[in-house]
């Protein structure tokens, strides 16, 4: 007996696969192409919050999901093979901003000056953290240590001697360092404040012991 030889389907009933979707990039819908295209259209107007769809209370915690939400979508290497130049750009654009509003957004010094900024009359010229917006907290932050320990070499090194001996609950020579520092920037109001501290310390201490003497 003949062996029984199973029916060839013709060629031309094989079904061809579909052609690939024309340059919407993988795992981008119609909904997704029309969002970054939205976004990108008004990209130079959001702030980074506006960027990562976040509320200016957003914890570090939502900031950190809003940027990984963002790059499972928008991270260039998923698009290296799409024609589009145009639509690539695109992309590249967004994520760009992304990254930066996260640069930004995570730490929590530059997000409290970034508030501020975007809430304030100048927004349209604070939405971008350049350079020069990082300089001048680099510089607002040593102003504001240099309040705390003093501008000048020799102040700052009084005040520092007066914190020890005020660690040490030796009062007199506290006071004494903090006279001389004051000698040196008579206007530190952190000077001041400390001199004050001191003095009541040694006044309550004198007072406790029994003791009549003054500092001098």
């Amino acid at each position: 007996m003949a062996p029984i030889v199973p029916p060839v389907t013709p060629a031309t009933a094989v079904t061809p696969p579909p052609a690939p979707a024309a340059s919407t990039g993988p795992g981008l819908d119609i909904q997704q192409l029309a969002d970054l295209e939205s976004r990108c259209a008004k990209l130079d107007q959001l702030d980074y919050f506006e960027v990562l769809m976040l509320e200016r209370t957003a914890t570090p915690a939502d900031i950190k999901r809003a940027f990984y939400r963002e790059s499972r979508t928008y991270h260039p290497d998923r698009f290296f093979q799409v024609d589009s130049r145009e639509l690539k750009d695109r992309i590249n654009e967004l994520y760009k901003r992304v990254t930066e509003a996260y640069y930004v957004l995570r730490d929590d010094t530059k997000r409290k000056k970034y508030v501020v900024d975007v809430a304030g009359p100048e927004r349209a010229q604070k939405l971008r953290f350049t350079e020069a917006s990082e300089a001048e907290t680099k510089a607002a932050a040593k102003k504001e240590q240099e309040a705390q320990i003093g501008t000048h070499p020799k102040g700052r090194q009084f005040f520092q001697q007066a914190q020890k001996d005020a660690d040490a609950g030796n009062w007199s020579a506290a006071e004494r360092n903090l006279k001389m520092a004051l000698t040196y920037e008579p206007a530190n109001a952190r000077y001041k404040e400390r001199l004050a501290e001191v003095q009541k310390q040694a006044q309550d201490e004198s007072r406790d012991k029994g003791g009549s003497f003054k500092i001098r």
